[in-house]
């Protein structure tokens, strides 16, 4: 193949295009056009109805919307967000790896946890708390639990705190999941299943059981959700900023009601940075 001689004019011409595509560029690199290859990747879970689920339609949830905002925030477009799944045991591991840029996965922030990463938030304050059938008028208290079959799901230690501490008499009925606890507890299996009250109001807000399940209100924890990054990140500031934002245009509300609404959740209102309630 012959080469060409390129004019001086030729490539005065190569060089302003190629100048004018950089420039474009510029503006790829800010988040605010899709294409140019930029990612960011967020874990979050993917079986949590109401907080992070992955759907046939792509991801909801209160969790996604909130990381969603914040990307938007870093200048990040929606298709540029590649999801992960982050399960409870391997969130430390993924941060540290650097296989995700942050996760926003009911990830409560703890002393514990605070020595393996860096967490910004917290962004919302949840409690665990009971679920029991919308009818149920006996048990209005922790006490009432005493004697009543109470779901306890494999590798959490909900249950078994409740009937450490307040109710030593609940049965605890074993089920792999919270969702196999749903059923149960609609046909009268068991008589109440707990966790984070922001994880059951998700699962009550299905539009299967709608109008089915009420909350109990016990308050019995504070759970301070936060957003995890690698230690030592610089995407620290970043998000708290970008929360701070999410709740001063009123998003973080929408986002409450849009997820928790039809469970009649009463969240507590949008928490400030820094302020972790023990």
């Amino acid at each position: 193949m012959k080469l060409r001689k390129v004019s001086a004019a030729s490539a005065a011409v190569l060089a302003l295009a190629l100048t004018a595509t950089a420039c474009g560029g510029d503006d790829n690199d800010s988040g605010s056009s899709g294409g140019d290859g930029k990612k960011i990747t967020i874990g979050i879970k993917f079986d949590q109805p109401g907080l992070g689920q992955k759907t046939p339609d792509g991801y909801a949830g209160f969790d996604v919307d909130v990381a969603t905002y914040v990307a938007k925030k870093l200048g990040y477009t929606e298709d540029q967000i590649e999801w992960k799944e982050s399960k409870s045991a391997d969130r430390e591991t993924m941060l540290q790896r650097g296989d995700v840029d942050f996760i926003a996965a009911t990830y409560s922030i703890t002393p514990e946890r605070q020595e393996k990463v860096d967490f910004a938030g917290p962004y919302l304050l949840a409690h665990q708390d009971v679920l029991i059938r919308a009818d149920d008028d006996k048990i209005k208290s922790p006490e009432d639990l005493n004697d009543a079959k109470l779901c306890s799901v494999t590798g959490s230690t909900s249950a078994q705190n409740v009937k450490d501490k307040l109710a030593p008499k609940a049965q605890l009925q074993p089920y792999p999941t919270y969702s196999a606890c749903l059923p149960g507890l609609q046909n009268g299996a068991i008589d109440a299943l707990t966790t984070d009250d922001s994880i059951l109001a998700g699962y009550a807000a299905q539009s299967q059981f709608k109008g089915k399940f009420k909350l109990g209100g016990f308050k019995l924890t504070n759970e301070n959700y936060g957003i995890g990054v690698k230690k030592g990140s610089d995407l620290k500031d970043k998000i708290n900023k970008a929360l701070e934002e999410m709740v001063s245009d009123k998003s973080w509300d929408k986002a409450v009601e849009d997820n928790f609404g039809p469970a009649n959740y009463k969240n507590e209102p949008a928490p400030k940075i820094g302020d972790i309630k023990s």
